[in-house]
């Protein structure tokens, strides 16, 4: 009885709690990282585009100190450097805000999956995170906070399905640091391949 017991409780264990965004246990380092970085990124992007709004970690199912780690702090910095160039497209802005903020799982995964259509860069894995900060920020603005953890769910479900690999070939996120020489070019793609995907997204929904 107790080997049964046992059985089932590990098996509890292996499920991919982290995913859901909140104080959970989460079964993989790039994973755990990558919800850290991307309530990072969002806190950051909140207090530039909406100064008076204050959003902490724990706003977002996070822990209160998860963003004083260094090397969290400089992932997040290179991802706001890409999604300022990115932030200059104003076709780019005006179409990612028709996107509805209460849009379904799988409206967000079609227009995820879109923007990794013919590679991943580091720029389109920003093209996501700016998706997310969109849908959490009006989430926030609407207050339908119960969409803030169910956007940063898919997200993870997002990386944990399609660019995990990826981002084991990169050394995990802090793969976006080395790399940061050639972010122009990638945020200019970026740009131009999400410009694409909300035209799609808009012919089609």
């Amino acid at each position: 009885m107790a080997d049964s017991r046992e059985e089932e409780k590990h098996e509890g264990d292996q499920e991919p709690q982290g995913a859901a965004g909140g104080e959970d246990v989460v079964d993989d380092a790039i994973i755990e990282q990558g919800a850290v970085v991307l309530r990072g990124y969002v806190i950051q992007r909140i207090h530039s585009s909406d100064p008076d709004r204050q959003v902490s970690s724990e706003d977002l199912g996070g822990l209160p100190d998860e963003q004083q780690d260094p090397q969290i702090k400089e992932v997040v910095k290179q991802l706001l450097k890409i999604a300022d160039e990115m932030n200059r497209n104003a076709e780019l802005q005006r179409l990612i805000n028709q996107v509805p903020g209460n849009c379904a799982q799988d409206i967000f995964m079609k227009v995820a999956r879109s923007i990794f259509v013919d590679g991943i860069n580091w720029g389109r894995v920003v093209a996501l995170f700016h998706l997310a900060y969109k849908l959490i920020h009006r989430a926030l603005t609407t207050n339908h906070l119960e969409n803030i953890r169910l956007v940063i769910n898919w997200v993870l479900q997002f990386i944990r399905e399609q660019l995990y690999s990826w981002l084991v070939q990169q050394g995990g996120w802090q793969g976006v640091i080395r790399g940061i020489s050639q972010w122009r070019t990638v945020a200019v793609v970026a740009s131009l391949v999400l410009v694409a995907t909300f035209v799609y997204y808009r012919k089609t929904r």
